[in-house]
């Protein structure tokens, strides 16, 4: 008999999907039987009134609350230390995180670092954080992360600087609400970038070495969504189906990543964003082609099938066939969501700091979950053939 492979999932206890599902804020804390939320997020999101519509439920129930809008992209350890000690300044019980991966993941690291001592960087990945903080309510607005419903986040170090991952128990969310009409306000370039990033999680989950059925389901659904839907998305951003659709499928592909892992492109990803201060979704974009061309010999079958999925291929195509599409495919989308290069973005690159984010790419793990594992020079090759 062969011998099954073991998936462990880990997900929050209460997850609402829909249109005007941030509404039941109040009736889900009451669900998790707490009442005194602080709300984690950034001043723009105050200013466009997406706080406002959270707040407004919490006054109207009667609830105290209180804010840290001080959320930064790419949260750093003293974001976290600021938002810690406004955590422990007032009488909270639960910590709500609004926002795309920066408030969620900050509030998450709030909440565990407020029962865990010392510095966030003693506790990066591969180590496992399940002694767990306050509940926290994920809300996300941006449709692109999957932070709501995984078990990871990421803080950047501001001494490295290194972004580093953060992951277990204590980094999985009490409850999500999925609401995609916050996600109506942003602006192309975020609509683009972060659609990129749950298609990137997706692929790199379903390729993974740790990938299992489950995970695969979600994978599978998350891939052809995207990619139908991400154009008219940039183009009309009022497009409720676009929408709602990206949005479900950026929490699939968080499923998806969060118990499957991410792989290469994430690896390399983040040092760039540590480094250049490039935007996590947009890395992934500029990587995700060269790393599949890279990949695809290595897991044909896996690669070929998400071709199929996103309609870049048959079945009567030949696996080969298929993830010569797939690569083609990934670098057409690029170009049609406009989506740079570093050095367009002015970033010239730096042989010494290429090694150095190499090096740090490998040891985050992710590069071993990949089905082509590489050296650090290869990754350095890599680096410079997307520059």
């Amino acid at each position: 008999m062969q011998e099954s492979t073991i998936g462990r999932v880990q997900s929050p206890r209460i997850i609402r999907i829909g249109g005007g599902v941030a509404r039941e804020i109040a009736e889900v804390l009451e669900q998790l039987g707490v009442s005194r939320p602080l709300v984690v997020t950034d001043k723009v999101l105050v200013g466009l009134g997406h706080v406002a519509t959270v707040t407004d439920v919490l006054d109207r129930a009667a609830l105290q609350w209180g804010i840290f809008d001080g959320v930064v992209e790419d949260p750093t350890d003293t974001c976290l230390e600021a938002g810690l000690e406004a955590y422990r300044a007032g009488d909270y019980d639960c910590i709500i995180g609004l926002g795309g991966g920066s408030p969620m993941d900050t509030a998450k690291a709030i909440s565990f670092m407020s029962v865990n001592a010392g510095h966030v960087r003693e506790y990066k990945a591969p180590k496992q954080i399940d002694r767990c903080g306050p509940p926290v309510i994920a809300i996300p607005t941006t449709g692109g992360t999957g932070s709501e419903l995984t078990r990871w986040c990421v803080i950047t170090d501001t001494k490295s600087p290194e972004k580093y991952n953060l992951s277990g128990l204590a980094c999985v969310a009490s409850a999500a609400l999925i609401d995609w009409t916050f996600t109506v306000t942003k602006p192309a370039r975020i609509t683009a970038d972060t659609a990129v990033d749950s298609l990137t999680h997706a692929m790199e989950a379903y390729v993974s070495r740790k990938a299992f059925a489950y995970t695969d389901s979600f994978a599978l659904s998350a891939m052809p969504a995207i990619v139908n839907n991400v154009r008219a998305a940039c183009e009309d951003p009022e497009n409720a189906q676009a929408r709602e659709a990206l949005m479900l499928a950026a929490s699939q592909a968080g499923m998806a990543f969060s118990n499957a892992s991410v792989a290469l492109v994430h690896g390399m990803s983040r040092p760039i964003g540590a480094h250049y201060h490039v935007a996590h979704g947009l890395s992934n974009a500029m990587l995700l082609p060269t790393v599949t061309a890279f990949s695809v010999d290595h897991a044909q079958q896996r690669y070929a099938t998400c071709a199929r999925v996103m309609g870049f291929a048959d079945e009567a195509t030949a696996d080969a066939v298929a993830c010569g599409r797939l690569v083609e495919e990934l670098r057409r989308l690029n170009d049609d969501l406009s989506v740079p290069t570093p050095s367009m973005l002015g970033h010239v690159m730096d042989e010494a700091k290429l090694t150095l984010m190499a090096e740090q790419a490998l040891a985050s793990g992710s590069p071993q979950n990949n089905p082509r594992i590489p050296s650090a020079e290869e990754i350095v090759g890599l680096y410079q053939s997307m520059w």
